[in-house]
């Protein structure tokens, strides 16, 4: 399989599926932070205590995307780092269904709300485990007596 997976594009391929994830995550953490009583409805929440909490979202979504930027400069230098990043979706992914599974009935907006972000981090732990796959079978050693590609 390596001699179809070439390190230049694989490598290119992981920094835009991780700064795609990236880029989602800042504009959500963003919005949340500038904005926070646009989004309180959707938690159920309302008033100063809602936009505090939505607020800290924001700020708890930045602290989690501070392990991308190394890894979309070196995304094959940083195997550990992208390991703990996929790690962390897989959390965020398996999290936002246990949720789900054990909301109420009559959360309508929870319910939505929860799905949004379980649809984003379920594409992005695909995206970026594509990513991660294709980068290690392109940094992969060749096999003793295999000419190079």
């Amino acid at each position: 399989m390596k001699d179809i997976v070439s390190r230049a594009p694989a490598v290119w391929f992981a920094r835009a599926a991780v700064g795609l994830v990236f880029a989602g995550n800042v504009a959500c953490a963003l919005a949340f932070i500038l904005q926070p009583g646009s989004y309180a409805a959707a938690f159920e929440l309302a008033g100063v205590p809602g936009e505090t909490v939505v607020r800290g979202f924001g700020i708890l979504f930045l602290m989690w995307n501070a392990t991308y930027p190394p890894v979309m400069v070196e995304p094959a230098g940083q195997k550990t780092l992208f390991a703990v990043i996929l790690v962390q979706q897989a959390i965020g992914v398996i999290g936002e269904i246990w949720l789900g599974l054990t909301l109420p009935a009559g959360h309508l907006a929870l319910q939505e709300a929860g799905l949004g972000f379980l649809l984003f981090d379920g594409f992005g732990l695909l995206l970026m485990g594509i990513a991660f796959v294709l980068l290690r079978v392109a940094n992969a050693p060749r096999r003793p007596g295999r000419l190079p590609a």
